[in-house]
């Protein structure tokens, strides 16, 4: 074969070498669609996510769990979850430039968050024009949070106190290994940072059924608990004083060996909110989720 031929056939080698190199080299490139920006959520967006993982839930169901203020359709540029929205919480979620707040409380001071419930209250005109001027929209998360399994509220309570390991399935009333009332009430203070809880019964008494109750559960679903269950201590976060507290002054009189231990309603659920974040910071990409506890409302003196 003549030079000529050869120099041909050389070309034509590399040529289809470069054709097909570059060709693989443009497969690596990362389309246009690869570099969209990230994903945009609205409210509702965030409520729609939120129910898929709980059996159930959805827009159409009668509950609690609407929004309180703001917009479904308002673009979310971060999430924070509290237990109570209150002027401290709403301030803090402001000055990080936040525009939705998730909460497990109320935010008109009535359970139906009805804005009328305490007649034309000059508090809750004010909490809704601070609302409105910075564009926060609070929704709440309390009936299908409770409805999680595991209920979303007990889990994140039994987490902080490290009591999972005794009752991974969040029931309310479980076995712990036995202990004095006393170390179980100083567990709960340390664990759930609480600086004073109120007691009836014998601080020296051996515990190890536990009923807990966070939150505000009525005095005739605490006393049913107590008669049901019959725990060797009763941990809620509030009370009626005329109901739970004096059925229990009369039970240990009568023979009974409950014990009873009151947390307060704030701090009783503010981890089961700290535990959403946990939850769902991975289902939210590229959006933060952040924390803020609205705290115990009482100074003691």
């Amino acid at each position: 074969m003549s030079n000529y031929n050869n120099d041909i056939n050389r070309r034509q080698f590399i040529e289809a070498g470069l054709k097909t190199a570059g060709a693989a080299a443009l497969l690596t490139v990362p389309s246009i669609n690869s570099f969209a920006a990230p994903r945009e959520y609205t409210v509702n967006d965030i409520i729609e996510i939120i129910y898929k993982e709980i059996p159930g839930a959805g827009f159409n169901r009668a509950t609690v769990d609407t929004i309180k203020s703001g917009a479904g359709l308002a673009k979310v540029n971060g999430v924070v979850a509290t237990m109570f929205p209150t002027i401290e919480v709403i301030r803090k979620t402001i000055a990080m430039n936040v525009n939705f707040i998730i909460a497990h409380g109320d935010t008109y001071y009535n359970y139906a968050d009805d804005i009328n419930w305490a007649g034309s209250s000059k508090v809750v005109r004010q909490k809704q024009q601070l609302l409105a001027d910075n564009g926060i929209t609070i929704w709440r998360f309390h009936d299908n949070w409770h409805d999680h399994r595991p209920d979303g509220i007990l889990y994140g309570v039994l987490k902080k106190l490290d009591w999972l390991k005794y009752n991974k399935d969040a029931e309310k009333t479980f076995l712990i290994p036995p202990a004095p009332l006393k170390q179980i009430v100083d567990r709960l203070r340390t664990s759930l940072a609480i600086e004073h809880v109120r007691v009836i019964g014998d601080l020296s008494a051996s515990c190890e059924k536990i009923t807990l109750l966070p939150g505000a559960w009525a005095g005739q679903n605490q006393i049913k608990r107590i008669d049901t269950d019959a725990p060797d201590v009763l941990i809620v976060g509030e009370l009626h004083e005329w109901e739970t507290a004096e059925y229990i002054r009369d039970a240990r009189l009568l023979g009974s060996k409950t014990s009873l231990v009151v947390l307060g309603h704030s701090v009783s659920e503010e981890p089961g909110m700290e535990y959403l974040v946990e939850w769902l910071q991975p289902k939210l990409e590229g959006l933060k989720v952040t924390h803020i506890a609205s705290n115990n409302p009482f100074t003691w003196v």
